[in-house]
C-alpha cells in the first residue's frame, strides 16, 4: 500500500464485537471548525505514527469524531457507578467514544477514545460537549504522570472544535481529547453487567478482562478470583504511587477505578502543597470523601464493590465466594502499606527493609504537616542533605530545628544501608521528582490557553516531560503555590 493511502488509525472494534450489551455504536457530533492544537509527539511514535499525520486538516475531523476511521465501529460504552458512595445504575460516556483498539509498536492492545465528542445516549442531560480547559488538564496531568512513573491513561492529542460551550462562568472554546489506555474497563463495567443478571455476559466480561489485563488469572482454579487479586495488587500499587507524590483523583467513584490499574478521568484532581491528609480540593467533595489521605480507604470499598459483582463466578456456593472474596479484600491494606513502604524507602535512598522504617516514615510526614512542609520540595531538598547541606531541607521548615533529631536517626538508617552518600543522593533525585504539576501554574497556563494562547501549557509540559532533571533557568517551577493562591483553592469536573 502507498504510504499516502495508508489510513490514519488501523483500528479494530474487540470490544464492541464482545461486548455489544455493554456498548452503543454511536458517531461523533459535526463541529464547524475542528483544529488539532496540541500533540503527543512521543506517544504518537510509540503508536507507530507520524506526528505530521496527526495535525492534518483529515486528522482534525478523525480526532473529534466526525469521520469514522476505515474499518472502526464507534461505541459509547456503558457502565454503573457508585458516586460519593450513591448507586448510579446506569451512566456510561455520554460524551465520549471508544473509536477502537489499536497496537503500539510491542504489539500492546490500547483503546483509542475521545472525550467530549458530543452527546450519546448515556448523556444524562448533559451537552455532550468539552471546553478546551478540562481537556488540557487531562493532557498536562496525565502526560506528568506517565512522566512520573504511574500508571495512566495518556493524552495523544487535542482538537478544538470551532463552538463554544457553555459553563456557569460562560462561553468557552470547545475541544475535545483523543487519549489511550490500555482499556476503559472499570469497576463500573462489572456493575453495569452484573445489574443485567446474565452470568454469560458477566463471564464474558471475566474473559475479556483477563485476556486484556492479567491473562495469567486464565490458568488459575479460580479465574475470577484470580482476576479480582490481580485488580486489587494493581489499585493498591497506583494508589500508594498517588500518596508518594502527593495526587490527588479528586472524584474516586467506582466509575473511575479502572481493572488496569491505570489513572483514569483526571477531572478535579490536583497535587499537594503543604503535606496534609485532610486536603480536598473538588468543589463537589463536600464531605471530604475523596481527601488525600483517604484515597487508600476509598480504593479499598471501591474494590468491595467489584468483588460483589464477581461472586456467582467465584463459587456457586455464594458463603463460600463471600468469604474467598472477603479473604482478598481484607488483605488490601497489608498490600498497600507494602507498595507505599517500598515507594518511601525509594524516596529516602535506602534499599533495605528495617522494622524501624514505619516509624522513621511516620515522623518525618507528622512532621511536615505540623510545619506546612511543601511536600514535593521537602523529598527533594533530602538528597542534598545526604550531600552534607541541609539548608535547602531548613527553608522548608517553620522551625528550621524541627527535624534535627529525626535527621539524626535517618543518618544512622543510611549507614545501616552501607552505601556511598553519592549514590543515595543520586538515586534519590532520581526518585523524588523536581517538577509536578504546580496547581497554580496548571490553572495559569489553562487561562491562557482559554484566552488563546497555548505557549504556557506548551512550556509547562515540556518541562513535566522530565520531572527528575532539575535544569536552569525553571525555577518558577519548582515553586510552591503563593499563599494568597491556596486560600480556598477548588478544582472542577468541567462538565
Amino acid at each position: 500500500m502507498d504510504p499516502a493511502d495508508r489510513p490514519l488509525f488501523e483500528l479494530t472494534h474487540r470490544f464492541a464485537d464482545e461486548l455489544p450489551e455493554l456498548c452503543t455504536p454511536w458517531p461523533g457530533a459535526e463541529v464547524p471548525d475542528p483544529q488539532v492544537v496540541l500533540v503527543d509527539d512521543q506517544l504518537a511514535k510509540e503508536l507507530g505514527l507520524d506526528p505530521t499525520d496527526l495535525r492534518t486538516a483529515d486528522a482534525a475531523r478523525t480526532l473529534v469524531g466526525m469521520e469514522v476511521p476505515e474499518g472502526a465501529e464507534p461505541v459509547a460504552q456503558g457502565y454503573a457507578g457508585h458516586q460519593f458512595g450513591g448507586y448510579s445504575p446506569r451512566l456510561g460516556d455520554g460524551r465520549a467514544l471508544l473509536l477502537g483498539e489499536l497496537h503500539d509498536l510491542d504489539g500492546r492492545e490500547l483503546d483509542l477514545h475521545l472525550k467530549g465528542s458530543g452527546r450519546t445516549p448515556f448523556a444524562r442531560g448533559g451537552d455532550g460537549k468539552a471546553a478546551i480547559g478540562p481537556m488540557l488538564r487531562e493532557y498536562v496531568i496525565s502526560t506528568a504522570m506517565h512522566a512520573l512513573g504511574i500508571p495512566t491513561t495518556r493524552a495523544l492529542a487535542v482538537t478544538t472544535t470551532g463552538e463554544p460551550v457553555y459553563r456557569e462562568d460562560g462561553p468557552l472554546p470547545g475541544a475535545v481529547l483523543a487519549r489511550v489506555a490500555t482499556s476503559h474497563l472499570r469497576v463500573g463495567t462489572f456493575q453495569y453487567a452484573a445489574s443485567m443478571q446474565d452470568a454469560a455476559l458477566l463471564q464474558r466480561l471475566v474473559d475479556h478482562a483477563i485476556g486484556r489485563h492479567h491473562p495469567a488469572a486464565a490458568d488459575a482454579d479460580r479465574p475470577a478470583l484470580a482476576l479480582y487479586e490481580a485488580v486489587l495488587d494493581a489499585q493498591a500499587s497506583l494508589v500508594a504511587r498517588w500518596m508518594l507524590v502527593g495526587f490527588i483523583h479528586g472524584v474516586m467513584n467506582t466509575d473511575n477505578t479502572t481493572i488496569s490499574g491505570e489513572t483514569i478521568d483526571y477531572g478535579p484532581c490536583a497535587f499537594l502543597d503543604a503535606y496534609d491528609p485532610a486536603t480536598v480540593y473538588s468543589s463537589i467533595d463536600h464531605g471530604g470523601r475523596y481527601a488525600f489521605g483517604n484515597q487508600p480507604s476509598i480504593v479499598q470499598w471501591n474494590l468491595a464493590r467489584l468483588a460483589e459483582t464477581l461472586l456467582p463466578l467465584i463459587d456457586e456456593d455464594q458463603d463460600t465466594a463471600v468469604g474467598l472474596a472477603t479473604d482478598l479484600l481484607q488483605q488490601f491494606p497489608e498490600r498497600f502499606t507494602v507498595a507505599w513502604r517500598a515507594g518511601m524507602r525509594a524516596k529516602l535512598g535506602l534499599v533495605t527493609e528495617h522494622e524501624s522504617d514505619p516509624e522513621l516514615f511516620d515522623d518525618l510526614l507528622r512532621t511536615m504537616h505540623e510545619q506546612g512542609s511543601d511536600l514535593t520540595s521537602t523529598f527533594r531538598a533530602l538528597s542534598s542533605v545526604v550531600r552534607g547541606d541541609a539548608g535547602p531541607l531548613a527553608d522548608q521548615l517553620g522551625d528550621r530545628t524541627a527535624l534535627d533529631g529525626w535527621l539524626d536517626r535517618y543518618a544512622a538508617r543510611r549507614a545501616d544501608d552501607g552505601r556511598p552518600d553519592d549514590e543515595v543522593a543520586d538515586a534519590m533525585d532520581r526518585t523524588n521528582p523536581a517538577y509536578v504539576p504546580r496547581n497554580h501554574l496548571v490553572e495559569e497556563a489553562l487561562a491562557a490557553a482559554t484566552a488563546g494562547d497555548l505557549a504556557p501549557v506548551e512550556q509547562l509540559v515540556d518541562v513535566l516531560r522530565q520531572p527528575f532533571e532539575q535544569r536552569p533557568g525553571l525555577d518558577r517551577y519548582t515553586h510552591p503555590a503563593p499563599v494568597e493562591f491556596g486560600q480556598g483553592y477548588q478544582t472542577f469536573c468541567g462538565t
